[in-house]
């Protein structure tokens, strides 16, 4: 799909998902008949021609200028991320390729020192570098060939015994996967994954038509794991100053919570038993 169309479809997902009622608009004399604004009604919002907006949506608009994009961006109720996806669509920033992703020996260096689950990911949601208790909370990433978290989630059965909020998860993912879309819109293996999902995964297909966006830098995640039990833990993410596609992920629990004690019964495991962590998530 071209940075247009997918601008387009852009706009056309984010006005589905707006409730007339919440922005004061009237129900109208008829029924309507799909949820969400109208184009004239959107259009009207943003202060923009109903024949422009159209343009806009059917993958024609070019050059769109940057208050335009600022007004449909309020008109719409955008957050920063989701705006930020929008003007990445309308002016692409063309890059050279992409070299494929290193972790610097001094960051694994660090994660090794966190006492904590610390990963680093890169442009795709792979886990480029991990620690062992990183390991062990989730998958054991040493014995995986392959290592994104998009396939993982939606196509290894594991990740629904490891994530009681599955489906909260699945929605994060891609909203993430498609926030970093934007930020390379000249890399087709983002449009390869995408796909190689897409025909894999059936809710895959169904957010991915959603066109939700978001940049996720930190929150909670209620993991359920083999050894320990359940775990409820923050996340924070950190983006490299040197590298911005890289993110380095730190978990942690509330003190003096029963997760933090797990985790670190969790970690006294390893410490015993580094080298055989089969139990972490049998195959």
């Amino acid at each position: 799909m071209s940075d247009a169309a997918e601008l387009g479809a852009f706009l056309k997902a984010r006005r589905a998902a707006l409730d007339p009622a919440d922005l004061g608009l009237p129900p109208g004399v008829t029924q309507r008949r799909v949820k969400g604004l109208r184009r004239e009604e959107l259009a009207q919002l943003a202060g923009i021609s109903v024949d422009y907006y159209t343009r806009l949506e059917q993958g024609r608009g070019k050059n769109v200028s940057d208050a335009i994009l600022g007004a449909l961006a309020r008109a719409l109720r955008l957050d920063a991320g989701e705006e930020s996806y929008l003007r990445n669509l309308a002016a692409p920033k063309r890059r050279e390729k992409s070299a494929p992703q290193r972790v610097r020996p001094e960051l694994q260096h660090l994660l090794d020192a966190v006492q904590a689950p610390a990963f680093v990911f890169g442009r795709y949601l792979d886990v480029l570098a991990w620690n062992a208790l990183g390991g062990a909370v989730s998958f054991d990433f040493g014995r995986l060939e392959e290592r994104s978290m998009p396939k993982l989630v939606f196509t290894d059965e594991r990740a629904k015994q490891l994530h009681p909020e599955w489906d909260e998860v699945c929605r994060d993912v891609v909203a993430n996967l498609r926030a970093e879309s934007g930020k390379h819109p000249d890399d087709p293996h983002f449009a390869r994954l995408a796909g190689e999902l897409s025909l894999a995964s059936e809710r895959f297909r169904e957010l991915w038509a959603e066109h939700a966006v978001q940049e996720k830098a930190r929150g909670w995640k209620l993991i359920m794991n083999p050894v320990v039990g359940e775990l409820r833990l923050r996340y924070e993410t950190l983006r490299l100053p040197d590298d911005p596609d890289q993110g380095l992920v730190i978990y942690h629990a509330e003190p003096g919570s029963e997760s933090e004690r797990a985790l670190g019964l969790l970690a006294s495991w390893i410490a015993e038993a580094p080298l055989t962590r089969e139990n972490v998530l049998p195959t």
